[in-house]
């Protein structure tokens, strides 16, 4: 897109301001007079047997529900009309406990359908005569065993949780506390997905900038702005189904790959899942893990596996309790988290790179959230490359692509952001490598490497016309060097995305730290297609 202003949204300039420093989220009641339905599941995914159970609120007393299995085809797979619904209480902080409806409809899934997301559309008609609808999604896992040249996508349900803005509240902003003015550390999966988690349209923006932002204007969030104007959730660019794990699946799939779909839930509970993959895969915007995920993975690559990690911000350790059924991270403030009352502090839900946790995100994917996060929105390098610049073209990844040193792979596609993965590094004899102490795993190889910010920073914007601020530089400043005085925040302020790969026991790693990786096969780049399959090929069994 080429543009020389910022789009518009018809907002107004307070507007404006409200879609990015205010709260708006979606809530039972909002749609007024006109009416409306909502609808979640009891669980995130499911086997082929199980009976799904809907939890459904409506203004209308009958809805019609569609289920299609959301891959490289869209294909129906269920209908039914005029099932009973009707409204149901919801209590106020939902998004904590849930949201304790009495369940409206069974499904027992059959053994037909295979692996993969399934959307759920609910469609009734509104006290005005139109329609109101909702969607939400299950994923349908693999059963266990052998899958020889299957890959399994493992979709970042941790991150989905955390963003989601239904009920008020996540791990972000919220209506907890006495001032109902603070984001809550225990959120609940019993509760709709927000608006823009399952479909989007197609003109909705991504979070990095599509455009060359003019000289000295203050940065803008065109994607918050959309999403005010037309009715989304304030974070559908930031987590879901549909900005992000989506583009993988249809991908891989109308390449010809054979692909299941798991949970997270699955690496936590169910770890052996694992075991009958030759490649697991994990993309887009995947930030929040617990410890037991972690070790899912690494003994599943110390034992042979490969994994191709196409996602950024690799960040914050979680908790689950309720059999899944709820999210604990504390974040900035866990020194409220009551695991600090003489219980093992390494499940502290906080940054994985605090040293009471003392299990840098780097031993597992080889790369740091804290060394990298943001570029190409806001006033974090919005004039930045939009590309992973290469430093080792040699490298079989780039196998076929052509690209030489100092090309930059996916600028057309803009595949490098909104947040990214990095270490400490040196450059030597032109090339980079991990700086002594950055914790990187040995024989790790950086093959791409752009800058990224960890703050909002300009000689000439004022710092209220910035939505990021230093916020999180200080808490970095604070978890790797112990405050966030100025010469803490100016030793950590500054950060890379990188591209690595490395061995692992038996295993291998293969890391495209952004989380946009995506966005280069959703906008069919070739150069990022040809080394996603390069990758694929390798790690299934190929050269």
């Amino acid at each position: 897109m080429t543009r020389n202003d910022y789009p518009d949204y018809g907002l107004t300039h307070e507007e404006r301001r409200r879609a990015v420093l205010g709260h708006y989220y979606e809530q039972p009641g909002m749609d007024g007079a006109r009416g409306e339905i909502w609808c979640y599941t009891d669980r995130y995914s499911y086997r082929a047997g199980d009976v799904l159970t809907l939890f459904v609120s409506s203004t209308a007393e009958r809805y019609r529900l569609e289920i299609v299995r959301d891959g490289g085809v869209e294909t129906p797979v269920l209908t039914a009309e005029r099932l009973s619904a009707s409204w149901q209480d919801t209590p106020d902080q939902c998004s904590v406990v849930g949201c304790g409806w009495e369940a409206s409809h069974e499904i027992r899934i059959p053994s037909e359908w295979s692996s993969g997301a399934y959307r759920i559309t609910l469609t009734a008609e509104g006290r005005d005569g139109r329609l109101i609808r909702c969607y939400h999604l299950f994923i349908l896992r693999p059963t266990m065993g052998k899958k020889p040249k299957r890959i399994l996508q493992v979709a970042a349900t941790g991150t989905w949780t955390a963003y989601n803005t239904w009920g008020g509240s996540n791990h972000y902003q919220g209506i907890t506390g006495l001032k109902r003015n603070q984001y809550a550390p225990v959120v609940s999966i019993e509760r709709p997905f927000c608006r823009g988690f399952v479909v989007l349209p197609p003109e909705a923006p991504r979070v990095p900038l599509e455009f060359q932002v003019p000289p000295a204007l203050p940065p803008r969030y065109p994607h918050m702005e959309w999403a005010y104007a037309h009715g989304y959730s304030k974070k559908y660019a930031s987590s879901g189904w549909a900005s992000y794990d989506s583009h993988f699946f249809r991908w891989a799939e109308r390449a010809g790959y054979a692909i299941d779909l798991a949970s997270q839930h699955e690496l936590h509970f169910e770890p052996e899942l694992l075991d009958g993959y030759d490649c697991v895969v994990f993309v887009g915007h995947d930030e929040y893990w617990t410890w037991e995920m972690r070790d899912a993975v690494e003994r599943y690559v110390k034992m042979g596996g490969k994994v191709g990690r196409f996602a950024g911000n690799f960040m914050w350790q979680t908790r689950l309790e309720d059999a899944g059924r709820r999210q604990v991270c504390y974040k900035y403030r866990a020194a409220e988290d009551p695991i600090l009352n003489g219980r093992d502090l390494t499940r502290l839900s906080t940054s994985w790179e605090d040293a009471r946790v003392g299990r840098p995100g780097s031993e597992t994917f080889g790369l740091l959230a804290t060394r990298g996060l943001y570029v190409g929105w806001g006033g974090c390098a919005p004039r930045g490359v939009r590309g992973f610049p290469i430093y080792r073209p040699e490298h079989w990844a780039f196998e076929g692509t052509g690209i030489y040193y100092g090309d930059i792979l996916g600028a057309d596609s803009h595949v490098f952001g909104y947040e990214v993965d990095g270490l400490d590094y040196v450059i030597e004899g032109g090339l980079p490598r991990p700086a002594d102490g950055s914790g990187a795993p040995e024989g790790l190889q950086i093959l791409a490497l752009g800058m990224s910010s960890l703050k909002e920073e300009s000689a000439d914007i004022p710092a209220d016309d910035q939505f990021l601020s230093d916020e999180d530089a200080r808490f970095v400043a604070r978890t790797l060097i112990g405050n966030d005085k100025p010469d803490a925040v100016e030793k950590v302020k500054r950060g890379a995305g990188m591209i690595v790969n490395f061995p692992m026991g038996k295993g291998e790693i293969f890391h495209a730290g952004s989380c946009e990786w995506v966005a280069g096969l959703l906008r069919k780049d070739p150069m990022v297609e040809k080394v996603t399959a390069n990758i694929m090929n390798r790690y299934l069994g190929g050269r």
